[in-house]
């Protein structure tokens, strides 16, 4: 997998994580206390940033109420 491919996938990640935690009128202060991650965490993440563990990446979806492949979706 190439470079750009990898950027283009943390991008996809960092927009649908903003965009469901809005849909769920969630301040990300309230995000990073639920799955007990450190709220610049999430900053990072939803900035495309950081990568993020499928592990964390699955209790994302799970705060969200989501499907975890809703996050990789454009």
């Amino acid at each position: 997998m190439s470079q750009e491919n990898k950027s283009d996938i943390r991008s996809r990640i960092a927009k649908n994580v903003y965009k469901y935690r809005v849909l769920n009128k969630m301040r990300r202060e309230k995000l990073s206390l639920l799955l007990d991650m450190d709220n610049s965490y999430i900053s990072k993440l939803e900035k495309g940033r950081i990568n993020a563990t499928i592990d964390k990446i699955e209790a994302i979806a799970n705060c969200l109420n989501i499907d975890v492949i809703e996050l990789f979706k454009n």
